[in-house]
């Protein structure tokens, strides 16, 4: 398999934590793209017409993409530990939806900030979505704490991948506040193997 990725994508992050989770990183080539909302990379192109990555090339069928498809993908291929069965499924899933949404939110706040100019950005938009960030964040810290104290499955993943990126690219919006739980939960996922080895380098 190769995947297509970008060090700095927190979506890829997901994917790279299943991979070590799974045991199934040394089955994958590691394909590195710059690839952004204005300026796709050809290679990735002709592997995902949506240009975004992760996107997983697999011998045996179509390209996988959208992290959620190909965390799916790897974990039935891996064993199928991460999703549960069961009414806990459906959790683990709207968890999941919820980290990204959270991440569709501070990603698009940073494409406003570093790729358009500076005469044509919006304040009210990067405000705006902030709000679902904190909303989302608030909803984690008072709807969700025991199913992130639970066994580990792709909601944590998903969540611990989705604090890091805000964190890594909107810290100074401060979304531990408020939110005593959440943040002492972060502080322990964060300090996991596979979060560690998989921190974005800074740029």
């Amino acid at each position: 398999m190769k995947l297509y990725y970008a060090p700095t994508s927190p979506y890829v992050r997901k994917v790279m934590i299943v991979l070590e989770e799974t045991g199934q990183l040394g089955d994958v080539e590691l394909v590195n793209v710059a690839t952004t909302p204005v300026d796709a990379d050809p290679a990735l192109l002709s592997k995902n017409p949506l240009a975004k990555v992760p996107a997983l090339e697999r011998p045996d069928g179509p390209t996988l993409y959208d992290s959620r498809v190909i965390t799916a993908y790897l974990d039935s291929r891996g064993g199928g530990k991460l999703y549960p069965s069961g009414a806990r499924r459906w959790d683990t899933l709207t968890l999941e939806a919820t980290a990204d949404g959270i991440l569709d939110a501070a990603l698009l706040m940073t494409y406003e900030t570093r790729l358009r100019p500076e005469e044509k950005r919006m304040p009210e938009w990067v405000d705006g979505q902030w709000e679902k960030i904190a909303r989302g964040v608030a909803a984690l810290n008072t709807r969700w704490m025991s199913h992130l104290n639970g066994p580990l499955d792709m909601g944590q993943i998903a969540v611990g991948c989705a604090l890091a990126y805000v964190d890594f690219r909107h810290d100074a919006r401060g979304w531990r506040q408020g939110n005593d739980g959440l943040a002492a939960w972060f502080d322990s996922f964060e300090a996991r193997p596979w979060m560690q080895s998989t921190v974005p380098p800074a740029a």
